[in-house]
């Protein structure tokens, strides 16, 4: 007798990796036009070289390990497109580039390839970039500026304080609740637009992509610590501040909910967002830089395998056992 070993799940649904990309590609093109049309033509080129160098590194690996072609299912796509959007639109494209590869090639290639890796890519990958290159991931264009095709150096840049900024020293910021929400201000290329990028949450809900219990936890426990910690005259506002501004939303959305670096129990799920909103907070309130969201899932990825193996819903008709 002949067995199949393989990996799980051995329960095959119809969704597929393709699908469940194409509808992540779906839910960020709002994102994405919204930053391009708010940051210029140049967003654009800087999220095609992350996409182009996020396939070219998946490709390497994939000659290099000798292993089937995984560009068709997509998430080599998703990761760069991802990785555009926590990038401002004066980025140089060599940046760009390296963050693109090493997205691909290290974060997500030599973990063991899709659904192996325990960091999100995207996120990695910025947080290297951050590393080497603070002030091209720091400087953003001001809004209205008009940013040329052609390389830039953070010299070039005409920089204007984001919202972010005006908070960490502290103080409300100058732009409305109102322009926070429809993306007139400053920031990465997918992070300004709150609107878009809740349009795109929607999507992933209508479909089932993700689950509503990270981003509630997430968003809920930034709302909640903010409004208890206010630094800001008015708690409400600050609050509603805290929540438009930077990178929360993108990250409670489309970074936290990553099938593979994220809990799968529904009560891990909970306590992995609340985790990514309290770090998110702490990080914002206390750091160098103005944002948090990056280290505070990466952080929360290193945890999620103790969640789930802490935290494991008990088989109907068993009892709680110790975990071993």
């Amino acid at each position: 007798m002949n067995l199949t070993v393989s990996a799980s799940p051995h329960i095959r649904g119809k969704d597929t990796t393709r699908r469940l990309m194409l509808d992540v590609v779906i839910a960020l093109i709002p994102a994405l036009i919204a930053g391009i049309v708010l940051q210029g033509p140049r967003a654009a080129l800087v999220a095609a070289v992350c996409v182009a160098t996020a396939l070219l590194g998946e490709l390497l690996v994939n000659l290099v390990l000798r292993k089937r072609s995984t560009l068709p299912d997509g998430s080599a796509a998703v990761t760069g497109l991802l990785l555009a959007l926590t990038l401002p639109a004066s980025v140089p494209y060599w940046v760009a580039a390296i963050g693109g590869l090493f997205a691909t090639v290290v974060v997500k290639g030599l973990c063991g390839g899709l659904g192996q890796n325990t960091f999100n890519p995207a996120l990695g990958a910025r947080a290297f970039l951050m590393l080497l290159f603070p002030a091209c991931l720091t400087r953003f264009p001001a809004l209205g500026a008009a940013l040329s095709l052609g390389g830039l150096s953070p010299a070039d840049v005409v920089t204007g304080a984001t919202p972010l900024h005006h908070m960490q020293m502290p103080a409300l910021p100058d732009a409305s609740l109102a322009e926070m929400f429809l993306g007139r201000i400053g920031g990465c290329i997918g992070e300004t637009s709150a609107l878009a990028l809740l349009i795109g949450c929607g999507w992933l809900l209508f479909r089932r992509v993700i689950s509503v219990r990270i981003p509630a936890a997430y968003l809920g426990t930034v709302a909640v610590l903010t409004l208890v910690f206010p630094k800001g005259d008015s708690p409400i506002l600050w609050m509603a501040y805290s929540l438009l501004g930077g990178g929360v939303l993108l990250g409670a959305i489309f970074m936290a909910t990553d099938y593979a670096t994220s809990p799968v129990g529904p009560v891990a799920q909970i306590v992995y967002g609340v985790g990514c909103g309290a770090l998110t907070v702490v990080f914002r309130y206390t750091g160098l830089f103005p944002e948090g969201v990056t280290y505070a899932i990466l952080l929360m990825n290193a945890a999620a395998w103790l969640l789930d193996r802490y935290l494991a819903p008990t088989r109907y008709g068993g009892r709680k056992e110790a975990a071993q």
